[in-house]
């Protein structure tokens, strides 16, 4: 009778602990964000994001004459594309280049590979030629309003983005030489100094709308 009454103890004992323990897999809850944090994160709307629906709507509707809402221009997303040509030869370049375009962006970037083989540059079809993001939603404002306010200024000698750097179907495309110019990175840390290129896609249906669209974003485009 002691025996089993020991034992069922022990078992009830080991229940306990089991139960006090958090589950598989779930932050404790310590680690867990509060009600408020929550929602703070749920309602979250990002500056430019605002904006265009505040400001830039209504401007638009009364520069084109949309008669809905639905026919204003958007943003769509945005694709940051980091070459580096000599990661044939030297594969930490690609390593130092995803890993700043990491911090730069907040997201993790994709490889990107060469699509055909040029052989003056030893490249051959599939061979990793650089790295890319794809910025969507409140990523895709964030990223934007850091660029526009913060790295776009401290461009050395900077003129202005000019207004040809269009498609024709309403998407812009920016270079810049040095990727240094982001805030996010540590320049100490930077073995490469990098070149990039920035496009952003909108629903514009012509160059006059998408360049309108932007300039209201706050892109310092060059005054003709």
């Amino acid at each position: 009778m002691a025996e089993a009454k020991a034992k069922k103890e022990k078992k009830e004992k080991k229940s306990d602990q089991v139960s006090a323990e958090p589950e598989s897999g779930k932050a404790s809850a310590g680690d867990e964000l509060t009600a408020e944090e929550r929602a703070m994160l749920k309602d979250y709307v990002p500056t430019l994001k605002r904006k265009y629906r505040e400001e830039i709507i209504p401007a638009m509707i009364k520069r084109f004459g949309y008669k809905n809402v639905m026919q204003v221009p958007r943003l769509e997303k945005v694709v940051v594309n980091m070459g580096v040509g000599e990661a044939s030869r030297d594969p930490k370049l690609l390593e130092a280049a995803m890993r700043d375009l990491a911090l730069i962006t907040g997201q993790k970037p994709k490889l990107a590979r060469a699509k055909k083989s040029i052989s003056a540059f030893k490249i051959r079809t599939g061979m990793p030629v650089g790295c890319f993001v794809t910025l969507r939603g409140n990523r895709m404002y964030e990223f934007l309003e850091r660029l526009i306010r913060v790295s776009i200024p401290r461009i050395r000698d900077f003129r202005g983005l000019p207004t040809r750097s269009f498609d024709g179907r309403g998407n812009h495309s920016m270079g810049i030489r040095e990727h240094t110019i982001f805030m996010e990175l540590d320049i100490n840390k930077v073995t490469t100094v990098l070149g990039m290129n920035i496009t952003t896609v909108t629903t514009a249906k012509n160059d006059e709308e998408a360049l309108e669209l932007l300039r209201l974003f706050g892109f310092p485009f060059r005054s003709k």
